[in-house]
């Protein structure tokens, strides 16, 4: 299956952006009359014809569409410290698209190594990962934003912090959440949460949660995290 992420779809005629237009023509080398599938990022799946082609457009005719492709029965929101490392926040990115979430935040804690993302990069590593995995929902990425400020504004309906100070609260996430809702949870930097940020997510309705007896990564433990509330929301 040839699939193009085209978020500006709004017609039964289309034409791919300049980049796209380029894969298509260079790389994948399809031709007038080929077929194609698109997605729009928020559950739509058309299929498409290739009506024309030239050196940096392409032009397709929708000869077919599904709305609510792939819709998954619960919401999932990631907030998750930026690793100093970039590299492996982007590791995170992709896989958590691949296994399915909804919406990452990437929060700025007192411990941060790194304080300044490109939204734009991460977008582009989601979109990557969202074609690789044929699905028809994008995850939204949102803009960097101070721990403090984050914790305030949530409306989910199960809020969790996972952070790695020992102490009998502490539960497992399927002690939790119950089936098909919108869960939020945090995932600290390297270095953790700090008390303070700690007390702060509990006073405002976080319940800390534990991921395993060791200590994870970063991007592990928001991996972790993400596999174990889809898998206990599986159909």
């Amino acid at each position: 299956m040839h699939l193009f992420y085209t978020p500006d779809i709004t017609s039964d005629i289309y034409t791919l952006n300049e980049e796209e237009s380029n894969h298509c023509n260079k790389v994948l080398r399809l031709k007038q009359g080929d077929t194609v599938h698109l997605i729009d990022g928020v559950g739509g799946l058309y299929v498409a014809q290739i009506a024309e082609t030239t050196k940096k457009a392409v032009l397709l005719s929708i000869i077919d569409k599904q709305q609510g492709f792939g819709k998954r029965n619960h919401h999932l929101h990631i907030a998750i410290a930026p690793t100093k490392n970039i590299d492996r926040i982007e590791w995170f990115l992709e896989k958590a698209t691949e296994i399915g979430i909804d919406e990452i935040t990437p929060i700025i804690c007192e411990r941060s190594e790194r304080k300044i993302v490109k939204e734009e990069r991460l977008e582009k590593v989601v979109t990557s990962a969202v074609k690789q995995s044929l699905t028809a929902y994008h995850p939204k990425i949102n803009t960097a934003i101070g721990l403090k400020d984050f914790i305030k504004q949530s409306d989910a309906e199960v809020k969790m912090i996972a952070h790695c100070i020992d102490e009998s609260s502490k539960q497992a996430i399927s002690q939790i959440i119950k089936p098909h809702q919108k869960y939020l949870i945090l995932i600290g930097p390297e270095g953790d949460f700090t008390p303070k940020e700690i007390e702060l997510a509990l006073q405002n309705g976080y319940k800390p949660v534990t991921l395993g007896n060791t200590r994870l990564r970063t991007e592990t433990a928001g991996l972790a995290a993400c596999f174990e509330i889809n898998f206990l929301n599986r159909d």
